[in-house]
């Protein structure tokens, strides 16, 4: 219900009213923090406090805020050209991102279809796997498989091969097409299991689907690279199509520059987001190895991959991409990783000796703590600001996502207030 605004409302509590939040049950929510400007790894409060952000924007700042090598570049592309269709056009900023994308991309991983999210760029890589096979004249092969405590995206298909249970869609599983949701084969049982499944139903499955090395929204969960081996030889066995989602691990967060790096595997789609324009503007890529775009490379137009986001390749997302990936070249962002993961290793090994806390793990510039029993996020990360630190847990986990230029001391700022407010909640029953 709409309302009249006040001539002494502010555009906090005038807008509040209108906004519907992500991910919180507004009634019940602690108040959001009213964040007026951004600079480095800070968030600086419409009160004047500042924070250290420790998740970078949900992992997309991966180069600090307001750095302005990016900015210069969106400012230069305004003056120029804030948009046009990529329908029939193109323009530079577009192509020369994808060279330089398919550069980055082990094999011949080198069509890159743009889009303006991650979930998205799921969608579209589901969609080209399918259609892969339709093309053939193959009509049988429409489903994936899929790993528990996967997560891929809020759309419709991207939530099918969530996980259906632990996972924060299971309200939708009458809606959501049906796939296989299996358990990672990293041991004895569930490579059988994992097995068994590729045995039963390999003549009706397009693909495989995989955060590589770590399962985010479900809970922060790192696997080993040989999972991915496994995947890639299980894939090439059954002639079927392994899509890398490394919206979340992508651009230096686990510590190279993409996770599939860790396991010498290439995929035939990897979907790219996040950190893809260093947390400036949406973007995000489906990148398809040559062989899959050649089955699309047809006289007949139904062969085409008729999708097409309004704002894809949006130059000035592709600007500030362009300038994200500068600075990948010109800094040593992979060496800064390193030298979170370690200070991530000591600041929470604390953490360990906690009766709250059931593991302690990092992988590159991620860093987490697990609980042991369910506790109250929104407090818990109300008790972080009280310290000065942007901190969002969800379910049990509390991590550390910052951006790859943090310096030492915010670092530890973050680490400290992860040690000092677990140490104050009571063990579960």
């Amino acid at each position: 219900m709409s309302r009249k605004k006040g001539a002494q409302e502010t555009w906090y509590e005038a807008g509040l009213a209108h906004v519907w939040l992500p991910y919180a049950q507004m009634k019940t929510m602690r108040p959001p923090l009213p964040v007026v400007r951004t600079q480095g790894c800070r968030l600086v409060l419409a009160d004047g406090r500042e924070l250290i952000d420790g998740i970078a924007s949900w992992w997309t700042a991966c180069h600090g805020y307001n750095h302005p090598h990016i900015r210069a570049a969106v400012e230069r592309q305004l003056a120029t050209m804030p948009h046009v269709m990529f329908g029939g056009l193109v323009h530079p900023q577009a192509l020369t991102l994808a060279r330089r994308l398919a550069e980055l991309m082990p094999g011949d991983l080198d069509r890159v279809f743009f889009s303006e999210s991650g979930s998205v760029a799921v969608e579209v890589a589901m969609k080209m796997a399918v259609q892969f096979w339709l093309n053939q004249g193959v009509r049988t092969r429409k489903s994936f498989i899929a790993f528990r405590h996967g997560y891929h995206g809020d759309t419709t298909g991207a939530m099918a091969v969530c996980d259906p249970d632990a996972g924060m869609h299971a309200l939708f599983q009458g809606l959501l097409p049906q796939h296989h949701i299996v358990d990672l084969p990293q041991d004895e049982d569930s490579i059988a299991s994992f097995e068994r499944v590729l045995e039963r139903h390999a003549d009706e499955i397009a693909g495989i689907i995989i955060e590589p090395l770590v399962q985010g929204a479900g809970g922060m969960l790192f696997h080993q690279p040989q999972v991915l081996r496994a995947l890639r030889a299980a894939a090439d066995r059954h002639g079927l199509y392994l899509i890398f989602d490394e919206i979340f691990t992508g651009f230096g967060r686990t510590g190279t520059m993409f996770a599939m790096d860790q396991a010498g595997v290439v995929p035939d789609i990897v979907t790219l987001s996040k950190a893809l324009t260093g947390g400036t503007l949406p973007l995000a890529a489906t990148v398809a190895h040559a062989r899959v775009f050649e089955a699309f490379w047809s006289d007949d137009p139904a062969h085409a991959l008729m999708h097409g986001p309004t704002f894809m390749a949006n130059p000035l997302a592709c600007a500030a991409a362009g300038a994200s990936l500068d600075l990948f070249e010109r800094e040593d962002r992979l060496g800064q990783a390193g030298a979170i993961a370690a200070a991530l290793s000591a600041g929470l090994e604390p953490c360990r000796d906690l009766a709250t806390v059931a593991d302690v793990r990092v992988l590159g510039a991620v860093g987490v703590v697990e609980m042991a029993g369910d506790h109250d996020c929104d407090l818990l990360r109300s008790k972080f600001v009280e310290r000065g630190a942007w901190i969002k847990p969800f379910g049990r986990t509390v991590y550390l996502t910052p951006a790859l230029t943090i310096s030492e001391e915010e670092l530890r700022v973050l680490t400290d207030a992860v040690v000092a407010v677990l140490r104050e909640i009571p063990p579960p029953l």
